[in-house]
């Protein structure tokens, strides 16, 4: 202990005999020679040692440069280094910074250097003087020099190039995409970092961003555009669409004209223009780890967990800042919080987001820069989209759950295995609706409720009559809870439909066979007529000849409800329509909800909050580590459950586990996830750097500790593969449901909801009056969004900077005063105090 003590003290003493600025001219020095730029002192220059050169303390007319950038030999750029204390305030030094860019350096008869940084080493703001109207932006990070060396020999920037924009074709445009990429122009001239577009669901929102990006790459000086999804699923269906695509001005295909590369490993080519990516490899890409393929197939906005702590992206080298020009981010309202900003913040890039169901976070996040709005509502009057009936089947098991007496043999199902046992009931046991189909099955809910659509679909489709009288089943998608609620519910649909095993078959990550295949029979065959999902093709997945939704499962975020609505909302040409429907009388002109769980009745919320502590389910936990989250929170809590999953799990679980584990046994997994932030092994790993680099400075030192202990973590982290996930996932459920054989299910209200005929006159409103009703939320989420996510905290000093701004844009007296008078109009203290 006392060598440690030593050691501290050598590290703390080392550190303060260092000012405010060296310390921040060490970060700088770091970060550039990760940039691949070669630091050098004034009297010691050669700039032929690299392509970029960064002379520190370099002697212009006007004062002494803090570095200045050679490319090639000749002066490009200026970094003025502040202390770190002056990050909240680097603008104020942009003239200081600007004079040295201007001025004469020694010796040299130069001309106005372009590439201007103020930076702390946390913060730094760039500014490229050849833009049309020089602003300084924040950046991540340096830019590299083989980047200014390419853009120098271009006479103008990638802004000033967004001005020769030509005017758009608009042939086999819809009116609703013509506004969105000509009000998405008329943005990116402004030198607007971050742009909006609202567009219902089917309405062509990747259409209009694909012949956005087209005009970007033929037209202006962008190189490369990264598409960013959250599935993987979204991933595969976006590549498509560029294959498909055609320009109006061209006869050839998108691909014939631009590399399309979907990126399926950490690998990343360079030769491509446009880049398909999940949000989560980019990240696992950033943070140097590896990422399975099963973490790309569910949106990780669903799930629960959040750290506390994020630990930040890192410099890439192999994906620097100014790789992207642009980044689309498709279902933006989902992708763009928590840990994911980091992925956008990273980039030195122009953000477009897309998407049908902003909420207000969303709107705020995009500071408000709503180019394109065009509601569903909208979409349907315009013929775009299709609008639907509301079908309502209740039961009262669905709405009560029921009772298991004593005294009467329950069966037990195991969850996997489907085995089943007797046990005797020794009290009575209430389950809830809640419990259903997770818990507890009771099949005859299920049959109840699949009996009685069937019975009601002449009903609901009643021209759906082949030439031989017998009716024709809609194609028909179910929302289930689960993988295991849906195979019950597969079964008892043959079974109540009398059909064969192709009749209904699941799309899920974890059909046996292979969902990609099964959905396309589901688009483009006669079979299968009706397809169970849980999350698959929950959204953003089209399938056009879909007409009618049949919710079994509740869903409480608005949102994710709008986008499961969504499915169906797709037009078809009347004859692609009777391709895999033979017995369509008319074209598509409406879909059918049927509720039979209460999904568009229960209570929806428009997002998840911004912090949230809930017990967080393992399957989450897991994920996250899958993706790269490095926490102490996170590995503490795995640990802590895995160690208790380790006294309920028999022998031959353990087993099972190990052999999934690399060898592992699950106590020894245990103690890496708790050693990864063990303070006597960090401890351990500080000496061990200190003793083998006695001379490097702090910076470097903190460095490779750094590196040391990101091994250590993901050490730890390397052995949750999809595979053992999926196995403690599955392993640490409840091993049995309860199966109700004894408790029969009724109807007790079925047709069409009331307010059906109505229903456009209450659901339209106007987007507008949404977020005017919404704007101090809007504006408080911008502030804060706004800050860079290494440094967004919620401080005093933020509140305090919301509510001032708040003042400013409002003008108006706040609570507890409701008065509602402009603060400007006040006659007099006592007057509006008596208001109150």
């Amino acid at each position: 202990m006392l060598v440690c003590f030593h050691q501290f003290c050598y590290v703390f003493m080392t550190m303060s005999n260092q000012n405010a600025e060296q310390r921040a001219r060490d970060r700088i020095d770091k970060q550039l020679t990760a940039c691949g730029w070669r630091i050098q002192d004034k009297n010691r220059i050669n700039l032929h040692a690299g392509i970029g050169v960064a002379v520190r303390e370099y002697l212009t007319d006007a004062g002494v440069a803090d570095y200045v950038l050679f490319v090639d030999g000749k002066p490009v750029g200026i970094i003025e280094a502040k202390r770190e204390e002056e990050g909240h305030r680097l603008t104020v030094h942009e003239t200081q910074s600007e004079g040295y860019a201007s001025a004469k350096l020694k010796y040299l008869n130069n001309e106005k250097l372009p590439f201007v940084y103020e930076s702390t080493g946390e913060v730094i703001r760039f500014t490229d003087f050849r833009d049309p109207k020089p602003r300084s932006r924040p950046v991540f990070s340096f830019h590299r020099p083989e980047t200014f060396r390419e853009r120098s020999k271009k006479s103008k920037s990638l802004r000033g190039s967004l001005l020769d924009l030509p005017a758009l074709p608009v042939e086999r445009l819809r009116d609703c995409q013509i506004k969105a990429i000509n009000n998405l122009e008329i943005s990116f001239k402004d030198n607007r970092p971050k742009a909006l577009i609202q567009m219902a669901t089917g309405s062509g929102k990747t259409y209009t961003a694909i012949t956005s990006m087209y005009r970007l790459l033929k037209y202006t000086h962008a190189k490369r555009i990264l598409f960013l999804v959250d599935t993987k699923n979204l991933g595969e269906q976006a590549e498509q669409e560029f294959m498909a695509y055609q320009p109006n001005d061209d006869n050839r295909k998108f691909t014939e004209l631009y590399g399309v590369h979907r990126l399926k490993s950490s690998s990343i080519p360079t030769d491509s223009q446009v880049y398909i990516s999940t949000i989560q490899r980019l990240y696992s890409i950033l943070k140097g780890t590896e990422l399975e393929d099963s973490a790309e197939e569910e949106n990780p906005n669903e799930r629960r967990w959040q750290p506390k702590e994020v630990p930040p992206v890192e410099y890439n080298e192999k994906l620097p800042i100014e790789f992207f020009d642009f980044v689309v981010i498709d279902e933006c309202h989902r992708s763009i919080y928590n840990l994911w900003k980091q992925v956008l913040e990273y980039f030195d890039a122009f953000q477009v987001g897309l998407t049908a169901t902003p909420d207000q976070r969303t709107v705020a996040y995009f500071d408000q820069n709503l180019v394109s709005e065009y509601p569903h509502e909208m979409a349907v009057a315009d013929g775009v989209n299709v609008g639907y009936d509301l079908f309502l089947i209740d039961t009262r098991v669905t709405q009560q759950g029921a009772t298991f007496w004593k005294g009467t043999y329950v069966e037990h199902r195991e969850r996997l295995s489907r085995k089943k046992r007797l046990e005797l009931q020794d009290e009575d046991e209430a389950y809830t609706a809640q419990q259903l189909d997770r818990d507890v099955v009771n099949p005859n809910q299920i049959h109840t409720i699949i009996r009685t659509f069937k019975e009601h679909l002449p009903e609901i489709f009643p021209d759906r009559y082949n030439k031989q009288g017998e009716f024709e089943v809609p194609k028909t998608l179910i929302f289930a809870k689960t993988d295991s609620h849906a195979d019950d519910i597969i079964q008892i649909v043959r079974e109540e439909f009398a059909e064969e095993n192709h009749f209904c078959k699941k799309v899920t990550y974890k059909a046996t066979e292979d969902p990609k295949s099964v959905l396309a029979q589901f688009r483009n065959e006669y079979h299968p007529r009706i397809a169970v999902t849980v999350d698959m093709i929950a959204t953003g997945t089209d399938v056009k000849p879909l007409e009618c939704l049949l919710f079994m499962r509740d869903v409480k975020s608005r949102n994710y409800f709008e986008q499961m609505k969504g499915r169906g909302t797709r037009t078809i040409p009347f004859d692609d329509l009777k391709k895999v429907s033979p017995s369509a009388q008319y074209t598509k002109d409406h879909f059918v909800i049927v509720d039979a769980i209460g999904v568009t009745r229960s209570l929806k919320t428009d997002s998840r909050p911004l912090e949230k502590k809930p017990g967080v389910p393992l399957k989450d936990l897991l994920a996250a580590i899958a993706v790269g989250a490095r926490d102490e929170e996170l590995f503490t809590a795995v640990a802590n459950r895995l160690a208790r999953l380790e006294r309920q799990i028999s022998d031959k679980e353990k087993r099972q586990f190990s052999e999934k584990a690399s060898g592992k046994t699950v106590s020894q997994v245990v103690k890496d996830l708790l050693n990864a932030f063990n303070p006597d092994t960090l401890e351990d790993l500080r000496m061990k750097v200190e003793q083998e680099n006695p001379g490097a400075a702090p910076v470097e030192k903190e460095e490779k500790f750094n590196r040391l202990q990101a091994e250590l973590q993901n050490n730890a982290a390397k052995v949750f593969t999809g595979e053992l996930n999926e196995y403690i996932e599955n392993v640490r459920k409840a091993h049995e449901q309860k199966m109700d054989m004894q408790n029969p299910d009724s109807v007790t209200a079925v047709g069409w909801a009331i307010d059906s005929k109505t229903k456009a006159e209450t659901i339209v409103q106007d987007f507008k009056a949404w977020i005017e009703q919404r704007k101090d939320a809007i504006m408080a989420l911008q502030i804060f969004y706004a800050q860079p996510y290494r440094r967004r905290e919620l401080t005093y000093a933020m509140i305090k900077d919301v509510l001032e701004r708040l003042k400013a844009e409002k003008d108006l007296c706040l609570p507890p005063c409701r008065c509602g008078v402009p603060m400007s109009n006040w006659k007099g203290q006592t007057a509006h105090r008596g208001m109150n």
